[in-house]
């Protein structure tokens, strides 16, 4: 067909209307009912997540899925794993390991009023925070790791999002944040950037 031939509109098939393809695999049905139901919501219960459940959002976050090489379920710049995620909740803040895998504390106090400026983000289980440090990024240049990380982080919160649609918990991705107030109480080097906070919880 000549290119000039081709329709300046092509109409696609509705996703409503996909599942009637007799070729669509049951995996590909499945993320896309996933991602039917992928919103932000800003109402939480203070119920905690149990553990089992918290696992699985990291993992999907973050997490190995190639144990032999050490790759992840999310992308990063010339495979810098740059972003590292931090749990912020009642116990205290914890950093999450991927490789053990295990949560490892860093402050023994409740900083999730500290996550954000909304007031949900105090009594909600979970505030999840992406910090991104870009002292482990010697091969992307200085000028473009910004950029970079910031698309790593919104990889991981979107895997975090399609995780929490499957499991039926509410979730949002923030970006107000006074993160230099924050970035002290973590105790976080120059090097290191509070880009993203997500919070996470079973719907209120």
């Amino acid at each position: 067909m000549n290119v000039h031939d081709l329709p300046d509109t092509m109409p696609l098939i509705d996703a409503a209307c996909l599942r009637l393809d007799a070729d669509i695999h049951p995996r590909v049905m499945a993320l896309m009912e996933t991602l039917m139901l992928r919103r932000s919501q800003r109402a939480f219960s203070r119920e905690p997540l149990p553990l089992y459940q918290l696992s699985r959002v990291l993992w999907a976050a973050f997490g190995y899925n190639r144990p032999d090489t050490k790759l992840r379920t999310a992308p990063s710049a010339c495979n810098s794993q740059e972003i590292d995620i931090y749990v912020a909740g009642r116990e205290g803040l914890y950093l999450y390991d991927a490789g053990r895998p295990a949560l490892m504390r860093v402050l023994s106090e409740d900083v999730r009023a500290l996550t954000g400026e909304q007031d949900f983000v105090a009594v909600a289980p979970v505030n999840l925070l992406y910090v991104a440090d870009y002292a482990r990024m010697p091969q992307v240049v200085p000028e473009a790791r910004a950029e970079m990380a910031a698309c790593c982080a919104g990889a991981i919160s979107q895997n975090v999002s399609l995780a929490c649609a499957a499991e039926g918990l509410a979730t949002v991705v923030r970006g107000l944040i006074d993160r230099e107030r924050l970035g002290g109480v973590m105790g976080l080097r120059p090097e290191q950037h509070i880009l993203l906070a997500q919070t996470v919880g079973r719907p209120g």
